[in-house]
């Protein structure tokens, strides 16, 4: 991601058997779904998901900058119902090591009392400010909630092809990694000044032996990719043998089984791995020149995409299940944003037309979508919601709360580990979107 865009997406980056069918399903969601969804969004306790799964939200590091701060988890309610905040991201130096990618949003900017999570204001000259700061007033006042640095996304995954070549480099990157993040040893403050709010290491190299931003890449890439997981795995163990605690490792990985998902040893990397967050979004968007959904439940026979462009989370995780990846390694990502096209005639109410290219609602967030004008419709057999308005030809792709319950219950229902969401400043004042997935998870 760019320091501007910091967009994790790119065009299509594209199990166990179902308990149900996936006709029997799409009844289901239809019937039952929308009812629990809007109670469970309207009035949902303060409750995390259930023992063993787990429900992350990505926070963004540029996110204060529009307003959006870790209070805001609290004002929502995800700080209250999440397992896991994955702060998004670390970025990755030329010389190979972990680097901030914005240390004034990072440890530096100072809070004042009205944008602290604890309402006091940050002082000059304490040890540490900023988002890192605020993260540990979070983590304090919710001591069930994990914090995760994510390392690399679409912007900053360009040198991770070198360094993970040698076995040199790879150690050298990962214990600058742990160094900082683990023991708290951030370049310029003092020793330790970071240490005890980061619980673990989610890397997000996009992608292993594929462009991604046009990166350099290479076929070397799949073993390494392999290897230094397993590095980082040995790194955490190594760091948390003292203090006898246990520091999470997750990857995030692509959905397209047809292009980078195949370019991993998957079933290697579940070894090192708690667990993969299987980015299932952006499985259509406003780069392709017809409408289509983004990031449906269920395979649609009547979609018009080639064979290699037909893509639903359920065959992800038969994909991923059938590579040797356990379903309880598995969390799927969900997005809290629509893409958008405009140009839309309306026929079938805008879905699989024509379109002349992106609105300026695309990469919206829920909570902007959820107040355009147009009509939600809901597809009982991809079990999708998708928004269209004929005055303004314009057709949004994204999740709801209807939605989002429907994937809780399936991600229970296929015996995954849970879900992430990308990302919470896309959710509205209430949280609507969090809750509703945390319902279906408890």
């Amino acid at each position: 991601m760019s320091s501007t865009t910091h967009d994790r997406r790119q065009g299509p980056s594209r199990h166990r058997k179902h308990l149900i069918g996936v006709a029997a399903a799409g009844a289901l969601i239809a019937a039952a779904v929308a009812p629990a969804a809007q109670a469970a969004g309207s009035a949902a306790p303060a409750e995390r998901p259930a023992a063993g799964k787990v429900a992350i939200g990505f926070f963004t590091q540029w996110g204060i900058y529009s307003g959006f701060m870790e209070k805001n988890l609290v004002a929502d309610g995800a700080a209250s119902h999440l397992t896991e905040i994955n702060y998004a991201f670390s970025s990755v130096s030329a010389d190979g090591l972990c680097t901030s990618g914005d240390s004034w949003a990072d440890y530096q900017r100072p809070f004042a009392a009205t944008e602290s999570v604890n309402g006091s204001a940050d002082v000059a000259g304490q040890a540490l400010a900023g988002n890192f700061n605020q993260l540990k007033e979070l983590k304090a006042a919710n001591p069930n909630l994990k914090i995760v640095i994510s390392i690399g996304g679409w912007s900053w995954s360009s040198h991770f092809s070198q360094i993970a070549s040698t076995e040199a480099g790879r150690e050298k990157f990962v214990q600058s990694c742990v160094d900082q993040y683990i023991n708290g040893n951030i370049p310029g403050l003092a020793p330790g000044a970071a240490k005890g709010i980061f619980d673990g290491v989610d890397l997000d190299w996009e992608y292993p032996n594929e462009p991604g931003n046009n990166n350099p890449y290479g076929p070397q890439d799949t073993p390494d990719f392999t290897a230094l997981m397993d590095n980082f795995r040995d790194s955490l163990n190594d760091a948390g043998n003292a203090t006898h605690t246990h520091y999470l490792l997750t990857a995030d990985v692509s959905p397209n089984q047809y292009a980078a998902a195949q370019q991993l040893q998957l079933k290697k990397v579940a070894r090192s791995v708690d667990w993969l967050n299987v980015m299932t979004l952006d499985f259509h968007g406003a780069w392709d020149g017809k409408t289509d959904f983004s990031a449906n439940l269920f395979p649609d026979p009547n979609d018009p995409q080639p064979a290699n462009g037909k893509f639903s989370i359920t065959q992800t995780v038969a994909y991923y299940e059938s590579q040797g990846v356990p379903a309880d390694k598995i969390a799927l990502e969900l997005p809290y944003y629509a893409h958008a096209w405009t140009g839309v005639g309306p026929t079938n109410n805008g879905l699989y037309q024509s379109a002349t290219g992106a609105a300026p609602t695309d990469q919206a967030g829920y909570k902007t979508v959820v107040t355009e004008p147009g009509t939600v419709q809901f597809d009982p057999v991809t079990g999708a919601v998708w928004k269209y308005d004929p005055a303004s030809q314009t057709f949004w792709t994204y999740d709801d709360p209807q939605t989002v319950f429907a994937k809780g219950l399936y991600i229970d229902g296929a015996g995954l580990r849970g879900a992430s969401v990308w990302s919470l400043d896309g959710d509205d004042a209430n949280g609507s979107l969090t809750a509703a997935l945390t319902a279906a998870l408890h």
